[in-house]
């Protein structure tokens, strides 16, 4: 008896510290909501986390914007470059992955070990060579350099975690499977794709934090306000005015935020499958 109720202690004491812990970070996201409904005033001559009052004022003002476009266009911009560019992504990196793990054929080590090497080429150095190219191109101003870029597998960090995660996949699946008549693109479709699909969507989610969130890339390749997404308007509404209404830039800011912290809670699970799954042995 006493034994069961040092192990109830346990782990209250246990859940105890990551409620804490979890408030603890999270508490810039909570700062910053209720901050959506204060003034200027009561956000500088005050701590308090709670607002006098809850007005949607900062929300309807701050969703105008500051010119003829709306946060709908932006909002609207930002999932037209996400979207395909998070599909593009991990549709080509599991085909190189593919390509990487199960098969062999000339310069394969070599070809290998150049992908691993552009993963320690910082973006500094190849923004130039990609803007000249992509401005001959005629290809500036638009989305294109996006979804070029993650149809032809330019990130090598996903590359390389599917290669990883193939290889934890036993050959025996395929011999089976060409056994009974697939073929290696059959194979590679009905057989693997589905294993792979934690792995395939932890890809997936972490493409579209880091283009969602993307600042540098898109003030460089994107210069009309009509095409700007979400970070680049939030941004602008800075510039745009004096005297900065913090009250409304929190409440874009928040709203921002919102689907990335959804995404990123609904997405847990498939984190955890994907773990799991890697210690798949044959």
């Amino acid at each position: 008896m006493k034994k069961m109720k040092n192990t109830h202690m346990k782990k209250f004491i246990d859940y105890l510290i990551i409620v804490i812990i979890g408030v603890i970070l999270l508490y810039p996201i909570i700062w910053m909501f209720f901050a959506t409904f204060k003034s200027n005033e009561e956000i500088y001559s005050s701590i308090k986390l709670f607002p006098k009052s809850f007005d949607l004022k900062y929300y309807i003002a701050g969703w105008k914007g500051t010119g003829k476009f709306t946060y709908t266009q932006f909002f609207l911009n930002t999932f037209i470059m996400v979207v395909p560019t998070t599909i593009l992504t991990v549709a080509s990196a599991a085909l190189v992955a593919y390509g990487f793990a199960r098969f062999h054929f000339p310069c394969k080590k070599l070809l290998f070990g150049l992908l691993i090497a552009t993963l320690m080429l910082p973006n500094a150095v190849i923004i130039i060579p990609r803007y000249t190219l992509y401005n001959k191109f005629g290809w500036v101003n638009s989305y294109v350099p996006f979804y070029a870029q993650a149809a032809l597998a330019c990130n090598p960090f996903f590359t390389y975690m599917l290669i990883q995660f193939f290889r934890g996949l036993p050959k025996e699946l395929d011999e089976s499977a060409h056994v009974d008549g697939c073929g290696t693109f059959r194979t590679f479709i009905q057989i693997l794709l589905p294993l792979m699909k934690p792995a395939l969507f932890s890809a997936g989610v972490f493409q579209f934090l880091w283009t969602y969130n993307d600042y540098f890339n898109s003030l460089i390749f994107i210069n009309s306000v009509k095409k700007y997404p979400i970070s680049l308007a939030l941004r602008m509404s800075l510039d745009a005015e004096s005297v900065v209404q913090w009250g409304q830039v929190m409440a874009m800011s928040f709203l921002a935020v919102l689907p990335v912290i959804l995404l990123f809670f609904a997405a847990q699970k498939y984190f955890v499958e994907g773990i799991a799954t890697s210690g798949l042995k044959g």
